[in-house]
């Protein structure tokens, strides 16, 4: 057997194993003839607007739009994100210093603590929580303390529960809400205690906002840069992937403090030189067609979302209905690990899940399910599941 000479161990903490694995379960489904509803991979199944189509075929045929676009991103495209901010969120940005253009947020927060920390650092991160924030630690060297996120806390953390001793340690903690896998929510209020507690412990305050666009029940998510002086301790990180259902272009934005933001893009000139501007382009049309006739995205995944809580309570499976994102957080019935729920469930009745053990050790006992199939296969989901949940005896 070869030996693994070429791969680094920091490969092994990653964290998206099982990303593949479940891959691997749902190519084994179909391999026994199963029909798989994919409601695993948040990505989303519908096409950006027309309008933002047209504009990335116009500017991918423009011959001056070639050349490296830049880290920072084209004044045009961060000249509408500062509109399209201050329209959303009352806030007003520098374009300059207090905007830089990102390959999708995933870029921006894997990268983060490259820019802004050394090796033996530590970070406060979500737990559960994105694995991409466990990631950029692992390959940056930095020490991840889990932020206990628990459901009688409305998935809120207790940042006076945190010792001292820890905090003298965090270099910076990230917050995510909306919430991705457990679609809680968070108002102003916290978001001011947030930015009260980063200013007193002298740590940075990274706000992963990439579902800012998809709350229901008419909740609209603040951005935490309109706390007062939120600028001296945080940054945030939005995405066009999931509010105009551009993901596979990769485009998004880092907003606020320029510190870090300068950072970040330093470590990014040496890595990378921007988005393709014809990618930005379409940004543009989507962030201006968002402040003229606003289409909200929400609309669609609220619908979705009444359609698989109401299927799967009535199957007898008791989920509670998320109030943002694409995902509904499930409890695993008595009798199974999260591993084992989501792949017998899978093997069972063709629906494809993420086992909550993914995003943290406090996701065990949970499943993540995404929104991410029309409606028809949305009510054929729960009666599937439903069927297995009837027929399974998982003491056996």
């Amino acid at each position: 057997m070869a030996e693994t000479k070429w791969r680094s161990g920091r490969l092994d903490r990653l964290g998206s194993a099982i990303f593949a694995e479940v891959a691997a379960w749902k190519a084994e489904a179909r391999q026994h003839g199963k029909d798989v509803i994919s409601l695993d991979i948040g990505s989303p199944d519908q096409p950006p607007a027309e309008e933002v189509r047209q504009a990335l075929a116009a500017a991918s045929l423009r011959l001056d739009l070639y050349r490296y676009p830049g880290t920072e991103g084209s004044e045009r495209f961060r000249a509408a994100v500062v509109r399209w901010f201050h329209h959303r969120f009352g806030v007003e940005l520098d374009p300059v210093h207090e905007v830089l253009s990102l390959m999708g947020t995933q870029d921006g927060l894997g990268h983060l603590p490259l820019a802004i920390s050394d090796p033996g650092d530590a970070a406060l991160l979500p737990d559960p929580g994105y694995p991409i924030y466990g990631a950029g630690l692992a390959v940056a060297g930095v020490e991840a303390i889990p932020l206990p996120l628990m459901e009688q806390n409305g998935y809120l953390p207790d940042f006076d529960a945190i010792p001292d001793a820890v905090w003298e340690r965090v270099k910076f903690m990230i917050l995510n809400y909306p919430s991705n896998p457990l679609s809680a929510v968070a108002d102003l209020a916290f978001f001011e205690k947030a930015v009260d507690t980063a200013r007193r412990r002298g740590v940075l305050l990274v706000h992963d906002n990439a579902y800012s666009e998809m709350a229901f029940d008419g909740f609209r998510p603040p951005s935490v840069l309109e706390v007062p002086g939120a600028f001296e301790v945080a940054v945030e990180f939005h995405s066009l992937s999931k509010s105009f259902h551009m993901a596979g272009t990769r485009l998004g934005f880092a907003v606020g403090n320029r510190q870090a933001l300068d950072s970040l893009r330093a470590l990014k000139n040496n890595l990378d030189f921007g988005v393709f501007h014809g990618i930005q382009e379409a940004g543009v049309a989507a962030l201006e067609m968002d402040m003229r006739e606003p289409r909200p995205v929400a609309e669609l995944y609220e619908r979705r979302r009444n359609v698989l809580v109401d299927g799967l309570r009535r199957a007898g499976w008791d989920v509670p209905s998320p109030r943002a994102t694409m995902f509904v957080w499930a409890p695993v019935p008595a009798g199974w690990s999260s591993r084992s729920f989501s792949r017998e469930m899978l093997a069972g009745s063709g629906v494809a899940s993420i086992p909550g053990d993914a995003f943290g050790a406090r996701g065990e006992g949970f499943v993540r399910l995404a929104l991410v199939e029309p409606e028809d296969r949305l009510r054929e989901a729960p009666e599937r599941i439903g069927k297995f949940l009837r027929a399974a005896d998982p003491k056996k």
